[in-house]
């Protein structure tokens, strides 16, 4: 079995364009070999389905590659909401840094009850002064909030999290079997994943890179989340190419609709911490006897085994426990945490999330079993901290009107224009016919079943 397991070597793929963003860590060469990943594992579908005569290429633009790690779209005329909570942020505690996550409601709540404080940055920031990393950090996820304490890479390595998480392959293949793929005439080598139908649990942030990279080839994509759930300043990026949708899985019909979706999906996307399945009432053994045939890939914040590994976390919190920050203000010369220029772990998290799936649906088309996969942010941190930097004098910070395409986007909150494509597979070119579309707009249903 050929299931990926690492990222592909430097030579199995051509490359043009050049620079890197500004970063101690190798943030520009993680992108394009995430990037080249999902384009190794769709010339080996490709290949399986017999679209095209041979293995076709795999090309990465670098530049481009790199730009895909911040924000694709560029409003004309109008702005994206922030992406952050005016509370959430770095503060300087009585003995270090502490990261607060405070863009959801109830984690800002939470954090705001364990520091006993009116919701106000200077009141925020002069509670933390007087208080320890570690207890803060305890209480804020003892509370249900999430904060992340600033440590140095050598005390991660030293964590019982952090010792877990160098134990856990970056994908972790596990519950072989065999599936049976579903005949999609309309796919060809230009749009390879035409008629695959990808249910999409995730959010913020890597999970919906994920499914917007398979709606770039051509998949169906359907997107559920809970009635009103919004993620300001993050929907007009990721929504691209997908069908948004509202339910209600607490209620009866809605985890009815949702067993109808899966029941009728190729692959199923999601990012919820063990447990939380089960608790709807779908656990694997019921995932199966639903969707026999589907392929499955899930990922989680800390990883998946270890003290932490039910915690709640995200890109600029894993950030600040694996020791990235810490490097990056040793790096930097400073005395504050210095992250990376972008939520790199998110968006390679979410391109070797699509990869696996790919690799997945390849190894089901030549005839082989095929395994569910999980991926954490904690792991991809591991992979950037080992990757090797190459050596470049141009600096990539924010795109340029070259690097957008001419063809305005109609999005939903307004005009504007996306980055143009990062990667070509043979004749496969990622397009999204359908624009940036805001959540609950869509019933759910699949389209290609509702005509």
């Amino acid at each position: 079995m050929t299931l990926l397991s690492a990222l592909p070597a430097s030579d199995s793929y051509r490359t043009t364009g050049s620079g890197a963003r500004a970063s101690v860590f190798a943030v520009s060469e993680l992108a394009t070999a995430s990037f080249a990943s999902v384009g190794q594992e769709l010339a080996r579908l490709v290949t399986a389905l017999n679209l095209t005569p041979g293995t076709p290429d795999v090309s990465i633009d670098h530049r481009l590659a790199s730009l895909w790690y911040g924000l694709s779209f560029k409003p004309d005329g109008w702005e994206v909401p922030s992406l952050w909570d005016a509370i959430a942020g770095n503060y300087q505690a009585s003995d270090g840094w502490i990261r607060l996550h405070t863009n959801l409601p109830r984690h800002r709540a939470a954090a705001l009850k364990v520091l006993g404080v009116s919701a106000e940055r200077n009141a925020v920031a002069a509670a933390l002064k007087k208080l320890a990393i570690a207890e803060l950090e305890a209480a804020i996820v003892a509370e249900g909030g999430v904060a992340a304490a600033m440590r140095s890479r050598a005390d991660w390595a030293d964590h019982p999290q952090g010792r877990a998480v160098s134990r856990d392959p970056l994908i972790n293949w596990h519950s072989p079997r065999r599936i049976t793929l579903r005949d999609r005439p309309q796919a060809t080598a230009n749009r390879p994943l035409a008629g695959l139908r990808v249910l999409d649990l995730t959010r913020i942030l890597a999970g919906p890179v994920s499914t917007r990279t398979l709606a770039g080839f051509g998949a169906e994509v359907l997107r559920i989340d809970p009635p009103g759930w919004d993620e300001p300043g993050i929907i007009p990026d990721i929504s691209l190419g997908k069908h948004c949708a509202y339910l209600d899985l607490k209620t009866p019909a809605g985890l009815e609709k949702l067993q109808d979706l899966l029941s009728q999906a190729d692959v199923f996307v999601h990012g919820y911490r063990p447990g939380a399945l089960d608790a709807l009432g779908l656990t694997k053994a019921k995932r199966d006897a639903l969707a026999p045939n589907r392929v499955e890939v899930t990922l989680n914040a800390y990883g998946w085994q270890g003290p932490w590994s039910n915690r709640r976390g995200f890109d600029s919190l894993i950030q600040m426990s694996a020791g990235i920050a810490d490097a990056g203000r040793i790096w930097a010369n400073t005395d504050k945490p210095t992250p990376l220029p972008v939520q790199a772990l998110d968006h390679a998290t979410g391109y070797l999330m699509a990869a696996a799936i790919l690799s997945a649906l390849a190894e089901a088309a030549s005839g082989n079993s095929v395994m569910h996969a999980q991926l954490s942010l904690a792991r991809t941190a591991e992979l950037l901290a080992v990757l090797g930097k190459s050596d470049t004098n141009k600096e990539i910070t924010e795109a340029e009107p070259a690097d957008y395409s001419q063809t305005p986007e109609a999005s939903d909150w307004g005009p504007g224009h996306r980055l143009k494509p990062a990667l070509t597979v043979g004749a496969a070119r990622m397009s999204w016919p359908l624009p940036a579309s805001k959540l609950g707009t869509s019933v759910p249903v699949w389209s290609s079943l509702s005509t």
